[in-house]
């Protein structure tokens, strides 16, 4: 794969959990989901209909579908996180991110889903603020992974999905010039 179309998929790189986690390395991944709802709300208010309607990327997903995303794929996390936190080891369900971004709510209004951002993140940022060290250990079980992930994982996790996607929408704007 070219560094061109590698660089287009992961502007910030893809995602690698760390070799040691500390509770600042978790204190940041808290402050970049908190903040993510405020960041994107920037990246895509000044941006007209059509250019909501640009792929970020050759073969890449709409700046209206990635919002979309955004909200379900948060939603789908803000709910596991729950059950992992009530639950011993529950096993999460899958979902097909591609499908779910072609369904017909994908056209809708991005405003729908920055509302379901915003809620989703204030919710997940007191949730996150009142856990205990040992609370980030707690895990689910993925079936598509086929292994447990611990809340600290998936904390950084989507704090590494929520820059990864802004930053999809922030170098679009920037190499259109808009």
């Amino acid at each position: 794969m070219s560094t061109d179309i590698e660089f287009l998929k992961y502007p910030i790189g893809r995602f690698k959990i760390p070799e040691s986690i500390n509770s600042e390395t978790i204190q940041e991944a808290i402050f970049q989901i908190k903040s993510f709802p405020a960041n994107l709300f920037t990246a895509v208010s000044p941006l007209s209909i059509p250019q909501l309607d640009t792929p970020y990327r050759p073969g890449g997903w709409t700046v209206r579908q990635l919002v979309h995303h955004c909200s379900d794929s948060h939603m789908n996390a803000f709910i596991r996180y729950k059950l992992a936190l009530t639950e011993e080891n529950p096993t999460v369900k899958p979902y097909d991110e591609a499908l779910w971004a072609n369904l017909t709510d994908a056209a809708l209004p991005i405003e729908s889903s920055l509302f379901i951002i915003k809620a989703i993140h204030l919710k997940w940022g007191v949730l996150l603020d009142s856990m205990k060290h040992e609370e980030f250990k707690r895990t689910y079980f993925h079936p598509e992974k086929k292994r447990n992930q611990d809340l600290e994982e998936i904390t950084l996790l989507y704090s590494w999905h929520s820059q990864h996607h802004l930053a999809h929408i922030q170098h679009l704007v920037m190499r259109e010039k808009w």
